[in-house]
């Protein structure tokens, strides 16, 4: 009998402790619903087909006033350029890239993509047109297919069967046990790192993207892995401009500019080969990391350079 008693009392408690939870959560989703945007495209906003160049002019940004994260920040990069940028945690690698995609505005200087300045440019067309992989990637519950056409809605299963073609990864498509129909997980539990990466780079590149962002992107797939990747890495990223966060070795080798910084400032700037035979601070980290055993090589272009971010 007592059983009979309390156990209703025990089912409205848990069921009071749920809704508690949930309540508390739906707090902090309204009032990130609710939040009013720092800032906003003008009514002017331009909608621009971009060609790819990009062009940093004395840029300085700072994510908390007063507190500058990045200095006086200048560069160009060319339609179909790729720049590698290579510098330690926390050296403003990935603020640049911020301000690239146009998720924040510089506070002093601009950022111009075309010749336009991007706060005169619609956020919406803008992002339509640029590709962005990042180190930890967000997959949703569903099958690989539904995941990849989120860069391209209206895709068939063939077009997205070519893109891990040319990706270099059909196969991948041929072990899983049900090719473009397998569910993933939630985010994408189901599948190893390197295959999450895989789905991503294709996610990216299905939609075409005139700008392309990678950031650590291929940290999490081996050296063997990443080795098959490179030629057909290239052949995608031709005619695309693509800003890397720099890794491995083979990224730096083909870059058409890599910019060394530190502490938000641009140290040193260049090929990979010229800042080697500059022998300044990057031929410094990479020659003491690669001493110390660090720099791994799979054929000619597998090198590891995560010394030289992180020394």
């Amino acid at each position: 009998m007592a059983g009979l008693f309390f156990s209703p009392i025990s089912v409205i408690g848990n069921q009071f402790n749920q809704a508690m939870t949930a309540m508390a959560g739906a707090e902090r989703l309204f009032a990130l619903l609710d939040a009013e945007p720092e800032w906003s495209d003008p009514p002017d906003a331009r909608e621009v087909d971009l060609q790819g160049r990009v062009e940093f002019r004395d840029v300085t940004f700072a994510y908390i006033p007063g507190r500058p994260v990045l200095h006086d920040i200048q560069f160009t990069v060319e339609p179909g350029q790729t720049v590698a940028l290579v510098g330690h945690t926390g050296s403003g690698k990935t603020s640049i890239i911020n301000l690239a995609a146009k998720f924040y505005l510089p506070g002093q200087g601009q950022v111009l993509l075309d010749g336009i300045d991007s706060r005169e440019i619609e956020s919406g067309r803008l992002h339509r047109q640029m590709g962005v992989v990042l180190q930890q990637n967000y997959l949703f519950s569903g099958d690989i297919a539904s995941n990849v056409r989120m860069g391209k809605p209206d895709a068939d299963d063939q077009e997205i069967a070519d893109v891990f073609e040319r990706l270099g990864s059909g196969a991948l498509l041929e072990q899983l046990p049900q090719g473009l129909r397998t569910q993933v997980g939630e985010r994408g539990g189901s599948l190893s790192l390197g295959q999450r990466q895989l789905v991503c780079f294709a996610r990216a590149l299905i939609a075409d993207p005139r700008i392309l962002i990678l950031d650590e992107a291929t940290s999490s797939i081996d050296s063997a892995t990443e080795a098959r990747l490179q030629e057909a890495l290239r052949v995608l990223l031709a005619g695309r401009t693509s800003f890397v966060v720099a890794h491995r070795l083979s990224t730096i080798r083909h870059a058409d500019l890599v910019l060394v910084l530190d502490h938000g400032r641009i140290i040193e700037r260049g090929r990979h080969a010229e800042l080697m035979e500059r022998g300044g601070v990057y031929a410094a980290q990479y020659r003491r990391f690669a001493a110390a055993g660090g720099v791994r090589r799979s054929g000619d272009d597998a090198a590891s350079t995560s010394g030289v971010q992180n020394s």
